[in-house]
């Protein structure tokens, strides 16, 4: 994932520069850094941090080290990205809250579906809608992510090596959960926390958790003004596909988003805007969008937000928020 998803999309930005690499496995990091042409490599974050002068930094490790990792790289003071979830427990997410908090800096978490040019443009339009109030109130939100093929061919180049991997420090679990539970628990936002924060996004707003279905199905919410929100988990499978969607309903009309696979290059996601305003005829139009994957587009926003240019799509905050919605889904479908 730090190869395909991240590091080639900034290797190539031309308003981006990558100057420097640490990587812990010696031989990959100077094959990696001589395919991409980044000029300086070390063999350890510290490293990096004392020699390198930074705009921002991009780690892309395991979330279950996010607690050992990320209070040494804010102290850098620089801008961090890293993918999600924000930790693998609430209590390591709140010291790494605190530690961003002293460290005066800001860190945008890895929501790439959030930077999809479709579910930028729906955002938009979901809440131009919401303040014309031209098709009602938005009365739900659907979010369906069945199992299938997230790769679509994704890691074709990945460089790698016959290296071991090094022996690593991982974050305590949850305290309040035994094992099969935590278990179950970093599964779930391993996987979906993705939908628990788009289900947010579309939202525009908090939302608390109201049921979970004990087959792992359907999570169900209400947000902070009374809308109601679905996460619909694997009803199904597909083998050489990606079902994604999310639809949000009006009362006269609705917007649909459907998603590619994670990692599938240079095709943005595709809405469809339904309008049944009642004094004109029902119409459906499919805007068109550029030839820009969300990976690609998350790295821009994350470039532009280290200039000023906008606000991060996400922030540590939220993140953390995403852990507690997560929280409260295992504690109702497994009561614990």
């Amino acid at each position: 994932m730090g190869q395909m998803a991240h590091l080639r999309n900034y290797a190539f930005e031309d308003c981006c520069q990558v100057v420097a690499l640490a990587e812990l496995k010696q031989k990959q990091a100077k094959l990696v850094a001589e395919h991409y042409r980044i000029p300086k490599v070390y063999f350890s974050a510290a490293e990096m941090l004392a020699a390198e002068k930074l705009d921002g930094i991009v780690a892309s490790q395991p979330f279950t080290r996010h607690g050992q990792l990320l209070p040494e790289l804010y102290k850098a003071g620089v801008p961090v990205f890293t993918e999600k979830p924000l930790a693998g427990s609430i209590e390591v997410g709140e010291k790494i809250l605190e530690a961003l908090k002293a460290s005066g800096t800001w860190h945008m978490g890895g929501y790439h579906k959030r930077s999809d040019p479709a579910s930028m443009f729906a955002r938009v339009e979901i809440e131009r809608l919401k303040e014309s109030g031209e098709l009602g109130g938005l009365k739900y939100v659907r979010i369906l992510m069945p199992a299938g093929d997230w790769v679509a061919n994704g890691f074709t180049g990945l460089i790698g090596t016959d290296e071991p991997a090094p022996a690593l420090e991982f974050d305590p679990p949850a305290s309040d959960m035994d094992e099969a539970t935590f278990r179950a628990y970093t599964d779930f936002v391993n996987y979906y926390i993705h939908q628990v924060n788009l289900l947010r996004f579309f939202l525009g707003e908090s939302y608390r958790v109201t049921y979970a279905d004990p087959s792992g199905v359907m999570l169900a919410a209400v947000s902070e003004s009374g809308v109601a929100g679905v996460i619909e988990m694997s009803p199904y499978q597909t083998t050489v596909d990606w079902q994604e969607s999310a639809l949000i309903a009006f009362e006269r009309g609705w917007i649909r988003v459907d998603l590619p696979a994670p990692l599938a290059s240079n095709r943005p996601g595709t809405v469809t805007m339904y309008r049944d305003p009642g004094d004109t005829p029902p119409a459906a139009i499919v805007p068109q969008f550029p030839w820009i994957h969300a990976m690609r587009q998350q790295a821009i926003n994350f470039l532009r937000a280290i200039r000023g240019e906008i606000k991060p799509l996400t922030t540590a905050t939220e993140a953390l928020e995403d852990l507690r919605v997560a929280r409260a889904y295992i504690r109702l479908r497994h009561d614990v």
